[in-house]
């Protein structure tokens, strides 16, 4: 609801104190229902409000496009495609919401929609081996969501050229060395190489709190014990990691314009800039949710 209040400022429109604020419930009326915004929702619907200024003047060239009963402007929007939701499409309160961005998203936008779980998969073992080729991989394997479906995509693409490696870090629950294994060697056929690294990880986290400095020691150690056992197996080019986009985002430079740095993560702003593998992050593009369905 902000963001259409900015946008009615920085075009030229005026935003003024309401004389009722619109908090929680409301109903959204349609004053065009033959906008392509809102192609198959109801005449009216129950929308999530949360402001307490409302668009008094809209910006030249813009329409209103449905109203409440305290917002007579709660949608607008021109011929240019650019719109102004006064209410939350995002939150489940908003009934109707995601077929709302859906609308603008394919309707709108142009965008076809096409991606799916399954052209994922498909795209991303085609990728991984193009871009491993010949080479080979070696992937941390906890047995958590992130890295066992990045090591069992990996393995599909390329089978044997992928050895993951276990680290015992000295915080695992009770038998989750023998689960893994089970699961992944015995089933899977996976190469697994265990390493039991738990004092050398307490070790350097023993007295330390300041929870940005364990990142970039466990991120520090989990890279130089890579190394080390890369040394052990022969050539290896490719390091394999469950990097999700969250961790990108978190992680973002502190210099960037686009987002805010939130924390960095273990497994991107925790490397050490002297790594000597190349990155294979099938899953950066993914959020959490979208890892479980893989």
């Amino acid at each position: 609801c902000y963001g259409m209040q900015v946008l009615t400022k920085q075009l030229g429109g005026k935003v003024a104190l309401g004389t009722k604020y619109e908090y929680g419930h409301a109903i959204l009326h349609l004053s065009d229902a033959d906008s392509l915004l809102f192609a198959d929702l109801s005449t009216s619907s129950s929308v999530w409000m949360s402001h307490a200024d409302r668009i008094e003047e809209m910006p030249p060239g813009f329409t209103a496009l449905a109203h409440t009963e305290n917002s007579p402007i709660a949608v607008m929007g021109n011929k240019e495609g650019i719109f102004g939701l006064q209410f939350h499409p995002e939150v489940a309160h908003t009934l109707e919401g995601k077929t709302i961005l859906k609308n603008f998203v394919c309707l709108i936008c142009g965008c076809q929609g096409n991606w799916t779980i399954g052209s994922f998969i498909d795209e991303s073992i085609s990728g991984i081996k193009k871009q491993v080729g010949e080479g080979k991989v070696i992937s941390a394997l906890s047995g958590g969501v992130d890295s066992s479906v990045v090591a069992t995509i990996i393995h599909r693409a390329i089978g044997d050229q992928l050895t993951c490696i276990f680290v015992n870090h000295g915080l695992l629950r009770r038998e989750e060395v023998e689960r893994t294994f089970n699961v992944f060697r015995l089933n899977l056929g996976m190469n697994i190489i265990y390493v039991d690294a738990s004092e050398r990880f307490l070790n350097r986290l023993k007295g330390v709190t300041d929870p940005e400095i364990k990142r970039k020691i466990i991120g520090e150690e989990f890279i130089r014990v890579f190394e080390e056992e890369a040394n052990k197996i022969g050539k290896v080019d490719f390091l394999a990691q469950g990097t999700l986009y969250p961790d990108v985002i978190e992680s973002a430079s502190s210099g960037s314009r686009a987002s805010a740095k939130i924390k960095t993560h273990h497994n991107v702003g925790g490397l050490p800039a002297k790594m000597t593998l190349n990155l294979l992050e099938p899953l950066r593009n993914l959020f959490k949710d979208e890892v479980r369905q893989v």
